[in-house]
Parts: C-alpha cells; sequence; structure tokens
C-alpha cells in the first residue's frame, strides 16, 4: 500500500510540473520530472518532516542542489501541505513564493536557496556536521544531478564528509545522462562515479531512480555502514512521464505553447497513465 500510495504522489507532482510549464509557457521540465519519484520517496516514505512545525530542529533537512529542479520540489511541497496549489501560477513571477530556483525565505519547507551547481554537498556536509556536534538525530539528504558532478566544490566535499564520519549525510544523484548542453559523456564524463564516491570513503549504491519499492528499500536502510556518508547514484530518464520528450536533452528546459501538440500529449500522457493505474485525475 506504501509504494502506491508514493507513486499517486509522484503522479500528483509530475501534474504540478507539466501544467505549471504549459501555463507558464517555459520550465526546466525535463530534470524536473527526473527526479520526481525520488523526491516523492523522500518525503512520503522516509523523512521525518512535520508540516505543522516546519522549522522543529530535529526534523530532517533536504537540500536540493540543483535547484532548476524546483517545480519537483515546490509540487512535492504542495502535496505535502505546506502551499497551495494556486501558487504555481505565479511560477518564475517577479516577488513569486515560487522562483526559478527555491528560496528558503519565500516558499514554506524549502530547507536552502539553492541554484549555483556544486553548492548543495558542501551545504549539507556542514548541515551533518553541526548536527552531530550537537547530538542531534536528523539526516541531511542531498539530491544533485550528474552533470553537477563535474563541479569541484562537490569533490572538496566528498572529502571533508568522509573525513568527519557523516554518516547521517545521504549525497542522491539524479543520474539521467543529460545535462543543457548535451549528455554527460560528451560534455564531462562521469560514468564511473561510484567507484569516484567509494574512493573518497562514501558507502554506494546504485539504483532504478523510477522504481519506487527500491528507492523505499535503499533509503530506509541508510546509513549503508556506520561511520561513512551514504551515496545513492538514480539511474532516471530525463522528462520521465512525458514519451515524447524522454531522454531528449532538447527538454531540459521546456518551452511549450498552452494549446500546442506538444501540451496536449503531455496532458494525454498523463491522463492516459491515470486511467491504467485507475486514479483519478
Amino acid at each position: 500500500m506504501q509504494v502506491e500510495s508514493i507513486e499517486k504522489k509522484a503522479f500528483n507532482i509530475r501534474k504540478h510540473i507539466v501544467q505549471t510549464v504549459i501555463n507558464n509557457g517555459d520550465g526546466h521540465a525535463g530534470p524536473s520530472l527526473s527526479c520526481t519519484d525520488i523526491l516523492a520517496t523522500l518525503y512520503f516514505g522516509i523523512m521525518d518532516i512535520k508540516v505543522d512545525e516546519p522549522k522543529c530542529p530535529n526534523r530532517d533537512r533536504f537540500v536540493l542542489s540543483a535547484g532548476h529542479k524546483c517545480l519537483a520540489l515546490y509540487g512535492t511541497l504542495i502535496e505535502m501541505g505546506f502551499e497551495v496549489t494556486d501558487v504555481m501560477d505565479t511560477y518564475n513571477k517577479l516577488g513569486s513564493k515560487v522562483p526559478g530556483h527555491p528560496d528558503m525565505k519565500k516558499f514554506g519547507g524549502v530547507d536552502f536557496s539553492s541554484g549555483a551547481l556544486g553548492h548543495g554537498l558542501p551545504i549539507g556536509s556542514g548541515m551533518a556536521l553541526s548536527a552531530k556536534l550537537k547530538g542531534e538525530k536528523q539526516r541531511i539528504f542531498v539530491l544533485m544531478g550528474d552533470g553537477e558532478q563535474g563541479e569541484g566544490s562537490n569533490w572538496e566535499a566528498a572529502m571533508f564528509a568522509s573525513h568527519h564520519c557523516l554518516d547521517n549525510l545521504v549525497g542522491i544523484i539524479d543520474r539521467n545522462g543529460l545535462q543543457i548542453n548535451g549528455s554527460t559523456r560528451e560534455v564531462l564524463d562521469t560514468r564511473d562515479l561510484r567507484e569516484k564516491y567509494a574512493a573518497f570513503g562514501w558507502s554506494v549504491k546504485v539504483v532504478d531512480g523510477h522504481n519506487i519499492e527500491e528507492l523505499l528499500n535503499t533509503f530506509q536502510s541508510i546509513p549503508f555502514q556506520k561511520g561513512k556518508p551514504s551515496m545513492v547514484i538514480t539511474n532516471t530518464i530525463k522528462s520521465k512521464g512525458m514519451p515524447f520528450a524522454e531522454g531528449n536533452v532538447k527538454y531540459h528546459h521546456w518551452n511549450p505553447g498552452k494549446d500546442s501538440c506538444e501540451s496536449k500529449e503531455a496532458q494525454e500522457a498523463l491522463e492516459h497513465y491515470a486511467k491504467e493505474k485507475g486514479w483519478a485525475i
């Protein structure tokens, strides 16, 4: 039952993403859709988060390092009850609670303002060390992109986290194989991420980033090894849920028209999936 419940939440988050991009006329659909199942699993199956106590000191923390994936985070937090759905009508508008990168001072439930790639893991490492020093029990989850692994700050943080035995830190890589300029193999080959992080002293697992049951089982087993930070490399598909766009770098940032064929096709794909599952849309 828990797996099906999380799958339904992931579907709802995808609806928020697709409809917001269609209504707004643009947005980072591809990377947001690829990490949707990860966020749904974390927020509805793993993390200790209290909507009525959003700043509870002992809550788990989530840092979206690749801030351009924010549509997935906004959709997740809306499903959690932090904000109402209508807030997405103002996406990326001046003064909006939902800008193009998450702002912790504007949107309830956002633990850190992010966007500059390579900053999330250093920030998460600092949060994890602080919790250790204070004797607090919260865990820190940091979601990064695979293209983001070209940033040197990640590797400084990886060494720091291992040195300080931060087993309350969980790194997650959304490995969809694409970034804004093309495939990660072409731009900067990162195929051996498992070996790299293991060499830096992390305990690493590789999973299917769209298999809710596998994600649940993996996250429930953290820390993978006492005294070591955990890294979860999730194999995902860019633009998951929009069949015409899946695995296509063109949709990293999508610019649809409200009445375009692509917009209709995206909405029809969601409706078809819901019908197969027996869900109301």
